[in-house]
C-alpha cells in the first residue's frame, strides 16, 4: 500500500462545491499524512482564496460558466476552454496524480476531462439533487459518481453510482452536547425559542428583507433571533444588534454552537446547507433561491418536504412566513415530526464513505 500519494482536487464557484472538496482532502490526510494534494480552481473565484486558508496549495484556471444570453463573455468561453484545457494538462503532466476527484464547478470540468484522457481514475462527488452541468458531461467517463440523493440514474450512469451523502462539518456531528455551551455562548435567554436565520456566505437579500419586516412580529412572539445576514448586506443590518432578542452577525464562527443553540432555523436550500441541516435534526424552514442553475435548490427542499422533514416556502409566498411561523411555533407535535424525519436523511458517514471509494480507485 503506498504511503504518499498524489490526488487532484477542483471544484468551487461556490462554498457549496468548496467545502465538500476540503472535508475530503482533510480526510485523506488523516489517512495518509504524506499525501500531496493540489487544487485546481477557476481564477478570481473564492476558492483561491477559501483553499489556501485551509492549508492546501491551489492553481487557477482561465475558465468561467456560459451565461444565458449573449455577452463578450460567452464569446470568449471557446479562448477561455482551450487554454484551461492546456493548462489543465500542463498541471497533470508535472504532479501525475493518482487519481483526480471533481466536486463541481467549472474549473473541474477541464481538470477531469485532461485527467481521463491520460487513463487516471476520476471520481465526481455531486451534492444537489439536480446536477449542474459539468458533472453531467463528466459523469460519462468518471469510474465512480458519488450523490447524495435517489433518482439521479436519471442523469448518470446507474452501475457508477453511489449513494454517500455529502461531506459535512465534523463539529455538527455531537451538537445535542453542546446546548447549554451554545446558549451561553450566544447569551440568549433560556426560557425563550431562538430561530437561526441562514443565507449563504454573501447573503440573501429576499430573506434579510423577510426578517426585516417581521422584526416586531418575532417580538410579539417572544423569540430571539441569530441572523447571519451575509457579508454583502452586514453593514445595512447591523444596526438590529442595538433591538434586545435580535443578533445580527456578517458571518457565524461558530456554526456548530449556533446550531445547538436555537430552537427553529430558517435557510436557504444549497446542497452543503441540506445535508448539515439533516444532520443537526433541527425543524427547519427552506426558502429555497430561485436564481441558481436549474433551479438546483428548490428540487433539494423538496427532496426534504416530500418526506415530511421541512417546511419549503417560496420567494414568491413569503407573505404565508408569520402564519407559518405561528403555527410552528405552538404545534409541538409538529417540531418533533420535523426534527425526526429530517434526521433520518442525515448520511453522517459521507466523507468517510467517498474517500473510501477514493481508495478503491488508487489501489
Amino acid at each position: 500500500m503506498k504511503q504518499s500519494i498524489n490526488v487532484i482536487i477542483s471544484g468551487g464557484g461556490t462554498g457549496g462545491h468548496i467545502y465538500p472538496a476540503i472535508a475530503i482532502a482533510n480526510e485523506i490526510k488523516v489517512r495518509y499524512p504524506d499525501a500531496n494534494i493540489l487544487f485546481v480552481g477557476a481564477k478570481d473565484k473564492m476558492e483561491m482564496e477559501k483553499v489556501p486558508q485551509a492549508g492546501y496549495d491551489i492553481k487557477g484556471l482561465w475558465i468561467s460558466g456560459i451565461q444565458r444570453k449573449l455577452t463578450l463573455k460567452n464569446l470568449m468561453f471557446p479562448f477561455k476552454m482551450i487554454s484551461s484545457l492546456w493548462n489543465a494538462n500542463k498541471i497533470i503532466n508535472e504532479f501525475k496524480p493518482d487519481v483526480a476527484i471533481g466536486t463541481g464547478g467549472f474549473a473541474s470540468g477541464p481538470t477531469l476531462m485532461m485527467a481521463n484522457r491520460k487513463g487516471i481514475p476520476t471520481l465526481v462527488q455531486e451534492q444537489n439533487s439536480y446536477p449542474g452541468i459539468t458533472n453531467k458531461l463528466l459523469s460519462k467517463k468518471a469510474n465512480k459518481i458519488c450523490v447524495a440523493y435517489d433518482n439521479l440514474e436519471r442523469f448518470f450512469p446507474q452501475e457508477r453510482i453511489i449513494k454517500t451523502g455529502n461531506p459535512v462539518r465534523q463539529d455538527l456531528l455531537f451538537i445535542h452536547t453542546k446546548v447549554d455551551e451554545g446558549k451561553v455562548f450566544f447569551k440568549l435567554n433560556k426560557k425563550k425559542k431562538t430561530i437561526l436565520v441562514i443565507g449563504g456566505s454573501l447573503g440573501a437579500r429576499k430573506i434579510n428583507q423577510l426578517i426585516e419586516s417581521n422584526l416586531e412580529f418575532f417580538k410579539e412572539q417572544k423569540v430571539q433571533l441569530i441572523w447571519q445576514c451575509g457579508k454583502l448586506y452586514f453593514d445595512e443590518y447591523k444596526k438590529y444588534n442595538e433591538l434586545e432578542n435580535v443578533q445580527v452577525y456578517q458571518f457565524l464562527n461558530r456554526m456548530d454552537l449556533a446550531y445547538a443553540a436555537t430552537d427553529f432555523i430558517v435557510s436557504r436550500a444549497g446542497a452543503s446547507s441540506v445535508s448539515e441541516l439533516c444532520i443537526v435534526g433541527k425543524p427547519t424552514i427552506f426558502i429555497p433561491s430561485p436564481n441558481v442553475a436549474e433551479d438546483h435548490q428548490t428540487k433539494n427542499a423538496k427532496s426534504i418536504a416530500d418526506k415530511h422533514g421541512a417546511i419549503v416556502i417560496k420567494e414568491s409566498e413569503l407573505e404565508t412566513f408569520p402564519i407559518v411561523v405561528e403555527t410552528l411555533l405552538k404545534d409541538k407535535g409538529k417540531q418533533e415530526s420535523l426534527s425526526e424525519n429530517i434526521n433520518e436523511l442525515a448520511l453522517p458517514n459521507a466523507t468517510n464513505d467517498i474517500v473510501n471509494e477514493i481508495e478503491k480507485l488508487i489501489y
